[in-house]
């Protein structure tokens, strides 16, 4: 007799093979179980056995059988009670049970099948019968196995597919320094966003920010030092935000601001709070910079009625950022 062997399914390219399975014979008699795994065993199975429901119970969470064959009526834990306890266990309750009855003992199968049993043999039984019935249980169970894998690496196919895209489509849409909409996408959003509020006639306000003397930082600290201050304005000025607003990078230094639900004289307002968290060096500072005070020039203009694309806004308050670079930076400007 051999014993404990783990039964795995086998590859579907290789035929049905006894020896890759173990069945766990379950008896109390002990002729019954010597004579159940010597059949077993001269068809090339793996076997081991128990002769209680508690021994079975505990054999079955630590050898993994490939199938069950139980004795329907045992003293202390019946076999019905051994096959319900392991259908709810969620990591044996595929293991198929095939129940061993006596004739005067049928009556309990129905119970035995609502409980979840795959079939029943009855006292005496021949080999032949035995066997057969215990293969065709296996390959089921082997069939099933692979086809759970088979979904298994589907879904992981899938989920890494899903991940992919969503890498893919954050990648198109983000600016990938300072995690912010880059210009297209903020474009499309802005185009939305401005048909919304002519279709309803809510006011939308645009906001445009150059960090000013930008380029001497670059010059004078690095451009690694000046990516990072690209980064800290922007934690700056997204504090400032709602969640409906948007904030993204229309290009190097420069950052488009779209504000829905706000009128020119809230945008200012935004405007200014977003110029003092920049230019407050308690917030904007850098450790690898000691000495760079950041600041902020900013532009900004409500959509009108007389605007048929949000290019004009932006063109606006791309006029009034001219404005207040003009007129010394670290300022904002709003023209209509």
């Amino acid at each position: 007799m051999r014993r404990l062997a783990t039964g795995k399914a086998e590859s579907p390219a290789r035929p049905f093979d006894p020896g890759s399975f173990l069945v766990l014979v379950v008896d109390d008699v002990s002729q019954n179980v010597r004579l159940s795994i010597e059949m077993l065993d001269q068809a090339g199975y793996e076997t081991t056995f128990a002769m209680t429901g508690a021994e079975a119970l505990m054999r079955v969470r630590s050898a993994q059988p490939d199938l069950i064959l139980l004795d329907l009526m045992m003293p202390g834990m019946s076999g019905l009670q051994l096959c319900d306890r392991l259908k709810e266990d969620p990591i044996l309750r595929d293991i198929p049970v095939l129940f061993v009855t006596a004739s005067n003992e049928e009556t309990h199968m129905l119970e035995a099948f609502q409980l979840g049993a795959v079939d029943y043999i009855t006292k005496p039984f021949r080999s032949a019968e035995l066997l057969a019935r215990v293969r065709v249980h296996l390959e089921l169970k082997q069939a099933r196995d692979r086809l759970s894998q088979a979904l298994n690496a589907l879904q992981r196919t899938h989920a890494q597919l899903q991940s992919a895209y969503t890498e893919l489509g954050r990648l198109a849409t983000t600016d990938p320094l300072t995690g912010l909409a880059n210009r297209r996408h903020w474009m499309t959003l802005a185009k939305k966003e401005f048909q919304r509020s002519c279709r309803y006639q809510h006011p939308l306000s645009v906001l445009m920010l150059d960090l000013d003397h930008f380029k001497a930082v670059n010059d004078t600290y690095g451009h690694a030092v000046g990516d990072l201050a690209l980064a800290t304005a922007t934690q700056a000025a997204s504090s400032i935000l709602r969640t409906q607003d948007c904030l993204g990078r229309y290009g190097g230094e420069e950052f488009v601001m779209l504000l829905p639900e706000t009128d020119a004289a809230a945008a200012a307002i935004v405007a200014e709070r977003i110029r003092k968290a920049i230019a407050d060096p308690t917030i904007t500072s850098l450790p690898s910079a000691p000495g760079l005070t950041l600041t902020v020039s900013i532009g900004g203009t409500s959509c009108q009625s007389t605007d048929t694309s949000i290019e004009a806004a932006l063109n606006r308050a791309d006029r009034a950022l001219y404005q207040a670079k003009n007129r010394g930076r670290n300022r904002v400007m709003m023209v209509l």
